[in-house]
């Protein structure tokens, strides 16, 4: 299988329909797509692929709406922990559940949507075993965009994260759009044990003490006011 789409939700009854069903429609074209096109490029990428739901001890209707989408979406998952351990443990579950050659994991808002995995491919490509979604750096496109005291505030942050656990160069730690070889997930996420905030840094701090190579993309962000 060469592609996990793992989403972590907590109560996220309302929003995860829309955001499953963006998913699979793009996984879907794309892998007629990208099979048309194999007789003449040997870079194409197949979307053989699973979609993954962590719910994190959701108490709403998570876990029911996603089995109730399983007939009409191929591959569709959903791991129950009845525990909210947090998106970091949700995170962790799935990565290491998951069967595909590359994993990527995605927030239940969609703010960041599937079609940016587009711009992964040419990384791993390159040698690059985790791709992080980026919205601080060139080419990133906020929507809305963020006020400059926010953006202020953020880079003042990230140069904290920077300095503090060493991850010079990678400018936003936390946005929730990251790509994995299969390899570097059963390294590094067994290592893992933050559950909850600050669990993105704990896995590019391991990731880059094992020797992994990771690249920023810079990814359209649209910003949920809902979002948790």
């Amino acid at each position: 299988m060469k592609l996990s789409v793992i989403v972590p939700a907590y109560n996220e009854e309302k929003r995860l329909p829309k955001t499953l069903r963006e998913i699979y429609k793009y996984l879907s074209t794309r892998a007629i797509a990208k099979g048309e096109d194999e007789r003449s490029s040997s870079t194409t990428q197949s979307y053989d692929s699973e979609i993954i739901v962590v719910s994190d001890g959701s108490k709403d209707r998570t876990v029911e709406v996603v089995k109730e989408m399983m007939p009409t979406i191929k591959n569709l998952r959903v791991i129950d922990e009845k525990e909210n351990y947090g998106k970091g443990y949700a995170v962790r579950q799935g990565m290491l559940k998951a069967k595909g050659d590359y994993r990527l994991f995605t927030d239940a808002d969609n703010s960041t949507s599937i079609d940016q995995v587009e711009k992964m491919w040419p990384e791993f490509e390159r040698g690059y075993d985790i791709v992080s979604g980026s919205r601080d750096i060139k080419g990133a496109v906020l929507d809305p965009p963020q006020s400059w005291w926010r953006m202020r505030i953020g880079d003042i942050f990230n140069l904290f994260v920077q300095a503090i656990v060493g991850l010079w160069g990678i400018w936003d730690t936390q946005c929730g759009f990251k790509g994995f070889t299969k390899k570097s997930v059963e390294d590094v996420f067994p290592r893992c044990k933050i559950n909850r905030f600050a669990f993105d840094p704990e896995i590019l701090v391991i990731a880059k003490k094992l020797g992994y190579k990771i690249k920023e993309i810079p990814v359209i962000w649209k910003n949920d006011p809902e979002s948790k």
